[in-house]
């Protein structure tokens, strides 16, 4: 086969539906729409709930049960290779990382986590830390204070 024994592939592209052309388009009068109501007027949608006059599923199924995913402790998550870039000697905290642009805090609390690599040492002061976090920072010659 060559370029010149390519054809287009006929029905490929449908053409658009001309709506509302007269009776002779089958999608003439009404345009599909029906009579009267608010599927016939225009900027109507229906709502994803909607039903019809059935009731709908969210009211058909019982509401029970807890959840304490409104009550879990978030936190603002920083790993100990992106602390690697601070000089040595600094105390390391939430303020602290916030004013030079590590992260805009969310949450309130600071956790440390263990990924990177950290040869610096630093005084690092938070609510958690992961045990890698802890070991690579006293390994550096570090502190890890919780509080």
């Amino acid at each position: 086969m060559d370029m010149a024994e390519l054809s287009r592939i006929t029905g490929k592209r449908a053409r658009k539906t001309r709506r509302g052309r007269g009776d002779g388009s089958g999608l003439g009068k009404t345009s599909g729409r029906g009579h009267k109501g608010g599927g016939s007027r225009t900027g109507w949608r229906q709502r994803w709930f909607a039903e019809g006059g059935q009731m709908p599923i969210y009211r058909r199924l019982p509401k029970k049960g807890f959840s304490n995913a409104r009550f879990r402790d978030r936190y603002d998550v920083v790993n100990v290779g992106d602390l690697a870039a601070i000089p040595a000697g600094t105390t390391v905290d939430l303020a602290y990382l916030e004013q030079e642009g590590f992260l805009s805090p969310r949450h309130g609390k600071l956790k440390v986590l263990g990924g990177g690599e950290l040869a610096v040492a630093l005084q690092v002061r938070a609510v958690r830390f992961s045990e890698r976090a802890k070991a690579k920072i006293i390994e550096a010659g570090g502190s890890a204070e919780v509080g």
